[in-house]
């Protein structure tokens, strides 16, 4: 789907035709047909526009016949059916810059585009490499809120790993280590990408777009550190508690150990005093109180030694 989207008055309106100065925004769901008629309207190369179905497209920029392209990773909601898969993955979103318009291309919907919409009104179209950095903005806010519901998930998954070791919690963690290592791995690539526009400076920014360009490579800087603390934290987490499972389950076989134990030696006189052989006291009218009372005895004994030895 192709919108167009102009600022009038403050007032963002939707036009069914591109025109100079406009916002071009494609979404799903993505025809080939209409990205061929868009390259052929607006003079642009056919692969700029299909670089972002690709979903492990890096972030990288590019120019060809005067159109610029940058492609920025974004992290999304993962809607996969699958339960072991990560919570969000990133994916890769498409600015083109031409003489006149700047698009942006969607291979999936994600929070950075609508909230850039919801804002486009304080925008102005003409200032395009403002609009790109704001863009940028966006896109470093959307790991942000990601990295703070993957921090709450994750202590809240370690409060419930107090009180219980279910499987289910460790392989929530699981998916939640997934989404990191998609979150650094996207955010390094980003910054590199900044990083080089700042120093190429492909985008010809004046001086103000470029302090705050820089104030954007920082931003994205501290998300990537972030990242990195939580992954770090996280795997930290998942080795303890890997550690404390195990050593419960040594202790639980411990205690089952010892309670084997000390059934064997009643097992041992009852199958001794069983036996069809010639045996002490066996006349005696207290026959079955002797072995009964030293069975209780040894169990006794060890229990007590068992206590001791702290193994129960």
């Amino acid at each position: 789907m192709i919108q167009f989207f102009k600022n009038v008055d403050a007032r963002t309106i939707e036009i069914h035709e591109p025109e100079n100065g406009v916002w071009v925004n494609i979404t799903p769901p993505l025809k080939q047909a209409e990205f061929e008629q868009l390259s052929e309207d607006l003079d642009i190369p056919l692969d700029f526009l299909t670089d972002s179905l690709d979903i492990d497209e890096r972030s990288r920029y590019e120019l060809e016949d005067n159109v610029k392209l940058i492609v920025i990773k974004t992290p999304t909601e993962n809607n996969s059916i699958n339960d072991s898969d990560s919570y969000y993955i990133t994916i890769p979103i498409v600015i083109i810059l031409t003489h006149n318009q700047i698009l942006t291309v969607n291979s999936f919907d994600n929070a950075a585009i609508k909230k850039f919409l919801t804002t486009f009104h304080n925008r102005h179209p003409e200032k395009r490499n403002m609009m790109v950095l704001k863009i940028f903005e966006k896109v470093i806010m959307n790991f942000q809120e990601y990295l703070k519901e993957i921090n709450q998930r994750r202590n809240l998954l370690e409060q419930r790993l107090y009180d219980s070791n279910r499987n289910e919690e460790l392989l929530a963690l699981m998916r939640i280590q997934k989404s990191l290592v998609y979150i650094v791995t996207a955010l390094r690539s980003n910054e590199l990408l900044l990083m080089k526009l700042e120093r190429t400076n492909f985008l010809q920014l004046n001086e103000d777009e470029k302090e705050f360009l820089n104030d954007l490579v920082v931003e994205t800087s501290q998300a990537l550190e972030m990242a990195n603390i939580y992954t770090n934290i996280l795997s930290s987490t998942m080795d303890a508690f890997a550690s404390i499972i195990s050593n419960n389950l040594n202790q639980v076989m411990k205690r089952l150990t010892s309670i084997t134990i000390v059934l064997t030696f009643p097992v041992l006189v009852a199958s001794i005093y069983g036996m069809n052989v010639e045996i002490p006291y066996q006349h005696s009218p207290h026959a079955f109180y002797i072995p009964v009372i030293l069975s209780v005895v040894i169990s006794v004994v060890m229990s007590w030694y068992f206590l001791k030895k702290k193994w129960f």
